[in-house]
């Protein structure tokens, strides 16, 4: 696996090594061992999936309010997205900067998301799915989101989201808070 850092403290691009042969190929996305010796969270309580069938579907800006932060590797593993996060530390070097890298299916990366970073994607593809593995449980009361189109952050996304939830489109703007977001 090559690790590549980012201009976001503690974010980082994974690439996994492919093993092929005629049957097809093998990718090892999580080694405990191999994360622990990095520095890493090498313990993931939560894997999920998330499958999105349209074409320029959003989900995010999301993260958990302590003491339910959490720590993820998100994954395309069908189709193709424009993956972001943001560093929504205020006592961080690089506080409102985002990261954003088109993960695919084909391409091999994955993204490792600290804590105190907010975190959505775009679909480039129908039927894009992501694999998300998290290090805390999820905690409703604890899940809050950053608006995906906030202009302090300045996100630019390749195109305009047709497909986005309500509760998504709905998250507050940063000129509307009155604490920290973590």
């Amino acid at each position: 696996m090559n690790v590549e850092p980012t201009s976001i403290q503690g974010l980082f691009v994974l690439t996994h090594d492919k093993a092929s042969d005629f049957r097809g190929s093998f990718e090892r996305i999580f080694c405990s061992k191999e994360f622990s010796g990095l520095g890493f969270v090498d313990s993931f309580v939560q894997t999920s999936t998330s499958l999105n069938t349209e074409r320029y579907t959003l989900r995010g800006l999301h993260y958990q309010i302590k003491p339910h932060q959490e720590t993820k590797i998100v994954t395309c593993i069908s189709g193709e997205v424009y993956d972001v996060s943001v560093d929504i530390r205020p006592n961080s070097p690089s506080y409102l900067h985002w990261h954003a890298e088109i993960l695919s299916s084909t391409n091999l990366k994955s993204i490792y998301v600290p804590e105190g970073c907010a975190h959505g994607f775009l679909t480039l593809h129908k039927n894009s799915k992501i694999l998300y593995q998290i290090s805390n449980i999820y905690i409703s009361e604890s899940a809050k989101g950053v608006h995906w189109n906030d202009p302090k952050i300045s996100i630019k996304w390749p195109h305009k989201p047709q497909v986005i939830s309500e509760r998504d489109n709905n998250f507050v703007f940063l000129r509307d808070l009155n604490s920290p977001l973590i």
